[in-house]
């Protein structure tokens, strides 16, 4: 019976943890924190540089002390025949040299002393690690755009789901009234057929943005590299983070281009085009390596080598190898010249590159104010259509005004809700963007 109350309470743990798991509380700061850890390309631009270390490793080790060993048995299934003419004579007799069976092995030092193509290698395998080290510095930028305004969506469904169940509330509200005041032989039935249209638009809309935050939910989840069922309470608020992400000091910050991160990645593309000229270089300048083996051997016509009395012969044997490179049908000169072409390519992508990020810098910050100056549009003409809407409401149930005005003025402070929900996130966006463009998230 313990056993089983132990087992019960064991399962009640596992799934209550399960529970935590799948449950997170996040700030947008917790979300970025959260994704620069977790996120799938995170993951995998940080596994690309544990790789170019190894690459580091490998290109470093085929310069240093290379020991190999090797054991090579034969058996002669019918030995070779030689003819010798031993007494001069003429005839020449049938002799069988050595044994049928031999076992040798031997243990092989081989040193590299000097190889131009090995020096550059090194070189090239270190520019390669800070390519990955910059790709994966990138890649969080990318993360943390993306994470934002994954954020910014959940919101914008969220605070769009919360203003049409208000509309929808008062409309129908609106409905009952008119209903009402339309079986008193007050108003027409169109006044009333004009407002279950606009409702039943409203509630329509309803649907899909409900149906769009739970794909907003999920979308946020795969940037956090989070299971996509994950269950999120995000605690920040569009508007907060709309206040919070309004800085026009940014506007007016000088822009660096060197120590921007695409410029880095050009430099070392640059960087990796020049010591492929240095390699190709390289190749036409000798080669020098040496070895040293030692070794047994054993021979017989059975197999004796496992036996006590089984003679073995020891051997060694030292070798120096220079290899120089004289004629290859100018071969080397040509690579060396295309290597040279992609060269003044990577100088020719360079510049344009410096010219690129100054324009975007300068568009993003065209676009960042722009955005502002939007939000702060919008917030006035929501408040304006609000009051215009309310007043035609009056009017319309005091029959002042027609249904077709009370319409147009519903239209319009639907659409004004909806650009205001909208321009909230263009500030939070357009701010993340330029922050990328003018690489100050490296600098915080």
């Amino acid at each position: 019976m313990k056993k089983i109350i132990l087992v019960c309470i064991s399962t009640c743990f596992f799934f209550i943890a399960n529970a935590q798991e799948k449950t997170m509380t996040l700030s947008l700061k917790d979300a970025i924190d959260f994704a620069i850890d977790n996120s799938y390309n995170t993951k995998a631009s940080k596994n690309d540089i544990k790789s170019a270390n190894e690459k580091v490793w490998e290109t470093t080790a085929t310069g240093l002390p290379q020991i190999s060993a090797t054991v090579d048995y034969q058996n002669w299934i019918k030995q070779q025949v030689s003819l010798i003419d031993i007494d001069g004579d003429g005839t020449e007799d049938e002799l069988v040299f050595g044994t049928k069976q031999s076992l040798t092995g031997f243990v092989t030092l081989n040193q590299l002393i000097f190889d131009g193509s090995y020096l550059v290698g090194l070189q090239a395998s270190k520019t390669y690690l800070k390519i990955s080290k910059q790709a994966n510095e990138k890649t969080e930028l990318l993360t943390r755009e993306t994470v934002i305004n994954a954020y910014g969506n959940v919101l914008v469904a969220e605070n769009s789901i919360t203003i049409l169940e208000g509309n929808i509330k008062i409309l129908e509200k609106n409905l009952s009234d008119a209903k009402q005041i339309y079986e008193n032989g007050f108003n027409e039935e169109e006044d009333v057929e004009q407002l279950e249209i606009t409702l039943g638009n409203l509630k329509s809309q309803l649907n899909s943005v409900k149906r769009m935050k739970v794909i907003a939910y999920k979308m946020l989840n795969l940037s956090l590299g989070a299971a996509i069922e994950t269950e999120l309470t995000l605690t920040d608020s569009l508007d907060s983070l709309t206040e919070s992400n309004i800085n026009l000091s940014l506007v007016s910050e000088d822009f660096s281009f060197s120590n921007h991160i695409d410029f880095k990645i050009a430099e070392n593309d640059r960087e990796s085009k020049r010591l492929l000229v240095r390699l190709e270089q390289s190749k036409a300048l000798p080669s020098l390596s040496a070895f040293v083996n030692y070794g047994y051997s054993g021979y017989s016509n059975n197999f004796t080598f496992f036996d006590n009395d089984q003679k073995w012969f020891e051997s060694s044997l030292l070798g120096v190898s220079l290899n120089i490179p004289i004629f290859s049908s100018l071969g080397r000169s040509s690579k060396t010249k295309q290597a040279k072409i992609a060269l003044e390519t990577a100088d020719i992508k360079l510049e344009e590159t410096k010219q690129r990020l100054e324009l975007l810098a300068e568009k993003a910050k065209s676009e960042y104010q722009l955005s502002i100056e939007n939000y702060n549009t919008a917030k006035k003409n929501v408040g304006l259509a609000e009051r215009i809407e309310k007043k035609q409401r009056i009017k319309f149930f005091e029959g002042i005004s027609t249904s077709f005005d009370l319409l147009q003025a519903q239209n319009q402070l639907y659409s004004q809700q909806q650009s205001y929900i909208q321009s909230m996130l263009d500030v939070i966006a357009s701010k993340a963007a330029l922050e990328n463009a003018l690489n100050t998230p490296i600098k915080q």
